[in-house]
């Protein structure tokens, strides 16, 4: 795409004040790298709602409709529907179970909590969020997608709570930011031993938290290791057949944005 003119010599204002830093001159092409793609992802995906609205165009949470809040930074793998990609046959598959509860720890402004309660009519979601302002966008996107009956928005998580929803056939979704080898280890919390378990794993911040993981739980769950990769979505629902998107252009419009890795574990318990 080409950016329009003032818009264009503000970008490449950013640009040279990124140059005329005093860092090292890798350290101010990688910032530059990352400033221009920011950029370039953030733009294209203000183009989208023009074209498609408010509501999650494709994936499991298709339908989904989206506040104003969910629209923040390079927004377009979210609205497109390519959001976190690598888990979607397993988020299908955790639908296809009908947990008749969900812990959504980490919930943020509410994607999973209230994508997973409109498609699944009988399940209660437990959203839990340390950030205030992160539980009101959720509680707004439950009133607007009308599931907030549903989902039961709290605040901070703590091990000790998982016993409180022992017994019933639970499903925990988490994603807190480097936090999850504090709460999950199911020795100290044994409910955990229970339930199954997908978890973002922020192995940027430390290389171990996988194998971690992985080792806490083998006992108990089967362990699966969902690594990151890219993707090329199909644009001719959105832009009609035949016309031509730019390789790098579909690239950056769902790339996450993510500093390193972040692997997920799908962990289901073992049978009896």
């Amino acid at each position: 795409m080409r950016h329009p003119p003032k818009q264009a010599a503000w970008i490449l204002n950013q640009a040279s004040n990124i140059m005329r830093g005093g860092e090292p001159d890798d350290a101010k092409l990688h910032r530059l790298w990352l400033t221009l793609t920011y950029i370039h992802a953030r733009s294209l995906a203000e183009g989208l709602p023009g074209r498609i609205g408010m509501r999650v165009f494709s994936g499991p949470f298709k339908g989904l409709e989206l506040t104003p809040a969910a629209l923040m930074g390079a927004f377009g793998p979210v609205l497109l529907g390519t959001y976190e990609h690598e888990l979607h046959p397993y988020v299908e598959q955790a639908i296809a179970r009908n947990y008749p509860q969900i812990l959504n720890i980490g919930c943020a402004y509410g994607y999973y909590s209230v994508g997973l309660a409109l498609r699944m009519p009988g399940t209660v979601v437990h959203a839990f969020d340390i950030d205030e302002a992160a539980q009101q966008k959720c509680r707004e996107m439950s009133a607007l997608n009308g599931v907030d009956a549903r989902v039961r928005i709290g605040g901070e998580f703590r091990g000790e709570d998982f016993a409180s929803y022992a017994g019933r056939n639970t499903l925990v979704v988490m994603d807190i930011e480097g936090a999850e080898t504090q709460l999950l280890d199911p020795v100290r919390y044994p409910a955990l031993a229970q339930m199954d378990v997908i978890v973002e794993l922020h192995d940027l911040f430390d290389p171990s938290i996988s194998r971690a993981i992985r080792e806490r739980f083998a006992p108990t769950h089967e362990v699966a290791i969902v690594r990151n990769r890219p993707l090329l979505f199909d644009f001719a629902p959105v832009i009609g057949e035949g016309a031509y998107v730019d390789p790098f252009d579909n690239l950056i419009v769902t790339w996450e944005n993510r500093a390193g890795p972040t692997p997920w574990a799908v962990m289901r318990r073992k049978a009896s």
